[in-house]
């Protein structure tokens, strides 16, 4: 609902009280979906230009440039208060909006990778929540034929009545080929087509701009739009026919905020006017008001703004794919946007009003958290190991990717399962996506957490060999009223920006999902980076062990980070202390050291980057990976000192990485190297042998631990 201060602002601009639909209409565009009201002015602190950049925030994709003929758009969006209320649906839907905003800048999608959090699958509600998004992503995807390549998956308390569903897309783009979402010249007309009309989704971003309270599963269902996946996969082809063979002016899906947000926003940007004849509008349901069709969120729709002397062309090019399209308006040089029914005026608004709603100074207060050390006691190794690969966050994710088709379009070279995603682009050419996130961290400490994800994202793609690029990323808060909310949404950012800026590699496109509460629970602040990679198909390497014999070598230091660690969630239900720092030159030096080593003569035969749950599981998932053993000697890793074996294991510290290499080189890459390195062991048997305290565990009981973590609670 519109505040007073807001209505008293529209009054003043409008020099009148809206009417009904006129109100309605400002009601969506002043959402915090649609006008990011609060996050505006700490969004400004990213960076979003860079060597390889076309386009950064602003429209439905950002767009970067891999080579001289080809781009990639890439978009990042949340469903997650649909998701929570109609898991299916909810999760479909999000699938078909973020592929609309890729075909919208006329690329054709080629990967989906997708960032899951729920709550405990000991929870019934959390495995039918988890069940069903998975179904939903699932089945969209495949029968529209993208590929789910790759994402994340965890498990925490906090998202136990508010699942976030993050969905990154990825599309390949000829240069010459690229539209914006843009209505720059008058008398242009309006083409919609896709599906019809429906009463679907109605409200559906205000609904996204509220807490979830315990009668939204039946009050907000009607919010949640329905997607239709065969009428998508129409519409993908017929766009792209479209925008190769007509002199498309501009493009833009109806996502959130419907006819609404898309007529304002298009026009706006060119400081031009719309009237828009709500009678040409192809309806799916009887006696629909101009109120439902305005706010409608019905899916699987786009908007060409196009010559009227192309308008038998496209309509027939929609024909051919049996989908409905229509002249619904036009552009005009009024700078406002006028609604018509039967020849009357029956809305009259300036278009920069609903296109560019003030944005909010809301107070920020810096959460003050108690300064301290947790001290805890060494627990059994091997109990440790196994119990970290038998947990639903570290363990096999394939009960999700299994039912994914992840080689649809044959471009998928590296498949689920390993660092980062990889797709051919040509017979040389190839690019890594990622997507990942730490929540534990960014609530222990909301710069580290934010600065975190930026490095976890980055190590993934450069452990392919795959130099990064670009980012985007998906911010998942809670209710931005609250100023210590606020504040940590504002450090998250802080620390992002700080490792963008760093690495270069600009945020060019994302999302800011708040209220994800409900009232009586409030999820941990969750910032989802997705990273993309550019590098040689000659110098890609996996995780698994290839070789007995082979060398394994630690590159980075260790520290004594062992607070917010899997390690100390799972077995001692801790989320205390300090998170593991990003020591941002280091970092950086080493992912180009490792880039250096990839596409050199260092006889690398796998890497792994190492993140949650250290050494320790690293070394286990290139062990199961590889159906190969090890022993190493973990007191060799360089490290800060007087760190204790379990801390050494299970660390978490960023920058580092482990490599095996063939044995010949290992005087070569030791000498070499100019960052942190130790030859810690070898690939050797069939059990990972710890020496330092004489363990051995067998590969296929850690196989056995790590592959049933998620069935065990899905059968």
């Amino acid at each position: 609902m519109l505040t007073n201060s807001e209505m008293e602002y529209i009054v003043e601009n409008m020099g009148r009280v809206p009417n009904s639909l006129e109100e309605g209409m400002l009601d969506i565009m002043f959402s915090e979906h649609c006008s990011y009201k609060s996050s505006r002015p700490f969004l400004k602190m990213f960076p979003t230009e860079g060597e390889n950049i076309i386009m950064g925030p602003g429209d439905d994709a950002g767009i970067v440039s891999i080579n001289d003929d080809y781009a990639l758009a890439v978009g990042i969006e949340s469903h997650n208060h649909p998701s929570a209320i109609e898991p299916y649906g909810g999760a479909g839907t999000g699938i078909g909006g973020i592929l609309r905003d890729i075909i919208s800048m006329g690329a054709m999608p080629i990967a989906l990778l997708d960032s899951l959090h729920f709550g405990p699958l000991e929870d019934q509600k959390s495995r039918y929540l988890f069940e069903h998004v998975v179904k939903g992503i699932s089945d969209y995807g495949n029968r529209v034929g993208v590929p789910t390549v790759g994402g994340e998956l965890s498990f925490h308390e906090s998202y136990k009545k508010n699942p976030l569903v993050n969905v990154m897309c990825v599309g390949l783009l000829p240069k010459k080929n690229l539209v914006k979402a843009v209505a720059p010249n008058i008398d242009d007309v309006f083409l919609l087509m896709g599906s019809t009309t429906g009463r679907d989704g109605i409200h559906g971003v205000t609904f996204a701009s509220v807490e979830l309270t315990e009668s939204s599963e039946i009050d907000d269902r009607p919010a949640v739009q329905v997607g239709d996946p065969f009428t998508k996969k129409k519409v993908l082809e017929a766009s792209l026919e479209i925008l190769e063979k007509i002199d498309v002016t501009g493009v833009k899906d109806l996502g959130g905020g419907g006819l609404t947000c898309c007529i304002s926003e298009l026009v706006d940007k060119c400081d031009n006017g719309a009237e828009l004849y709500l009678n040409n509008i192809p309806l799916r349901e009887d006696e629909m008001t101009p109120y439902e069709i305005m706010l409608s969120e019905s899916q699987e729709r786009m908007v060409f703004v196009i010559n009227p002397k192309y308008v038998d062309e496209a309509i027939a090019i929609c024909d051919k794919y049996e989908i409905p399209s229509a002249v619904i308006g036009k552009v005009t040089d009024n700078h406002d946007l006028i609604i018509k029914q039967s020849n009357t005026t029956i809305a009259n608004l300036p278009s920069h009003l609903l296109a560019d709603p003030p944005h909010l100074n809301r107070e920020i207060k810096e959460v003050k958290k108690e300064d301290v050390s947790v001290d805890i006691k060494d627990m059994s190794l091997e109990k440790a190991i196994i119990g970290l690969l038998s947990h639903p966050d570290i363990g096999s994710k394939k009960w999700v990717y299994n039912q994914y088709d992840h080689e649809v379009q044959i471009k998928t070279i590296i498949k689920p399962g390993d660092d980062a995603a990889v797709l051919k682009i040509n017979s040389e050419l190839a690019i890594a996506l990622s997507c990942d996130s730490n929540a534990i961290y960014t609530h222990l400490s909301p710069y580290d957490g934010g600065a975190g994800s930026v490095a976890e994202a980055v190590r993934n793609v450069v452990s392919m060999g795959a130099k990064p690029y670009t980012l985007v990323d998906c911010l998942n808060f809670g209710n931005p009223e609250n100023p210590e909310i606020l504040w940590s949404f504002s450090e998250c950012i802080k620390g992002m920006s700080d490792l963008a800026n760093s690495f270069k590699t600009p945020i060019i496109s994302g999302n800011v999902s708040f209220y994800n509460e409900s009232e009586d629970m409030k999820i941990n602040p969750s910032p989802i980076v997705g990273a993309i990679g550019v590098g040689k198909i000659k110098n890609l390497k996996t995780l698994d062990f290839k070789n007995t014999g082979d060398n394994i070598i630690a590159i980075g230091t260790t520290y004594n980070e062992l607070d917010g660690s899997i390690y100390h969630k799972v077995f001692f239900n801790l989320e205390k202390g300090h998170p593991p720092k990003v020591r941002i030159e280091n970092e950086k030096a080493i992912n180009d050291e490792v880039l250096m080593i990839l596409d050199g003569d260092y006889g690398v035969t796998a890497i792994h980057d190492c993140s949650a749950g250290g050494i320790a599981i690293c070394l286990s998932e290139m062990a199961i990976a590889g159906n190969l053993g090890c022993e190493v000697e973990i007191n060799k890793l360089v490290n800060e000192g007087n760190i204790g074996l379990n801390n050494l294991l299970f660390s978490e510290s960023h920058g580092r990485y482990l490599v095996t290499i063939k044995e010949e080189y290992l005087d070569k890459f030791l000498n070499e190297i100019k960052v942190p390195c130790s030859c810690i062991g070898e690939v050797k048997g069939n059990s990972l042998k710890i020496l330092d305290d004489n363990i051995s565990i067998d590969v296929l009981k850690l196989k056995e631990a790590h592959d049933n973590s998620i069935e065990k609670h899905m059968q």
